[in-house]
């Protein structure tokens, strides 16, 4: 894996504004981000009833321990990119030495790792890896999961995959057109999703009528 310096990617800020996180662009814009617009635009009624059932104690500790390891695989799998030193907890390891074995494998050349990444005016966000996967631009996102998912359960992944993609065309004059899931369980398996083609512009435009259900019903967020 080679680490190209391809584009002058810059850092944007971080905030949170009435609880949701807001990019500082360099335009001076604050800009909502890619998971607030899922989140706010999801259809909440599993997740709804999933809380019921377990009770919101136990579904406020999944979560948070779900979090958990999830800023700690990816902070260790930013520093395996960078070429630091990975200190971390032993799942935490567990699950970025799958990603490292199983997926990076495949992934050629990297051209930025934790990425800030903004669509004029609408949304930013920050996107795990930008390089060449198998060869082919790609926008890739490391994920975790408790067990084996399906692709049908993830679609919120592949759009949140397009959004960095025409966000980075944009900024950048590429044309990115194909992205990647590398998704470690904790039972021990490595799954991969990848959407490219048509597959790819069918994500695009479901992402596209997120953001414009967002800005539609902005009143009620």
């Amino acid at each position: 894996m080679i680490l190209n310096n391809k584009f002058d990617y810059r850092p944007l800020t971080k905030e949170e504004v009435n609880g949701s996180r807001k990019y500082n662009t360099p335009d001076g814009k604050k800009l909502v981000s890619v998971t607030t617009i899922l989140s706010k635009t999801k259809d909440m009624t599993f997740l709804n009833e999933w809380k019921k059932l377990v009770g919101e104690k136990e579904a406020t500790r999944i979560v948070t321990e779900a979090s958990g390891l999830g800023n700690g695989m990816h902070n260790l799998l930013e520093k395996y990119i960078l070429g630091q030193e990975m200190k971390g907890q032993l799942m935490t390891k567990i699950l970025a030495n799958l990603i490292i074995k199983n997926g990076l494998c495949n992934v050629d050349e990297v051209w930025g790792t934790e990425v800030s990444l903004y669509s004029k005016d609408l949304y930013a966000g920050t996107t795990d890896v930008i390089g060449l996967h198998n060869g082919t631009p790609s926008i890739i996102d490391f994920k975790n999961s408790l067990k084996e998912k399906k692709k049908e359960w993830i679609e919120d992944y592949f759009m949140q995959l397009c959004a960095y993609a025409i966000a980075h065309n944009e900024m950048y004059n590429t044309n990115i057109n194909k992205g990647v899931i590398m998704m470690a369980t904790r039972d021990g398996k490595y799954l991969e999703f990848v959407i490219e083609g048509d597959e790819f512009t069918h994500y695009e435009i479901m992402w596209a009528n997120k953001v414009c259900s967002y800005y539609d019903n902005l009143d009620k967020y």
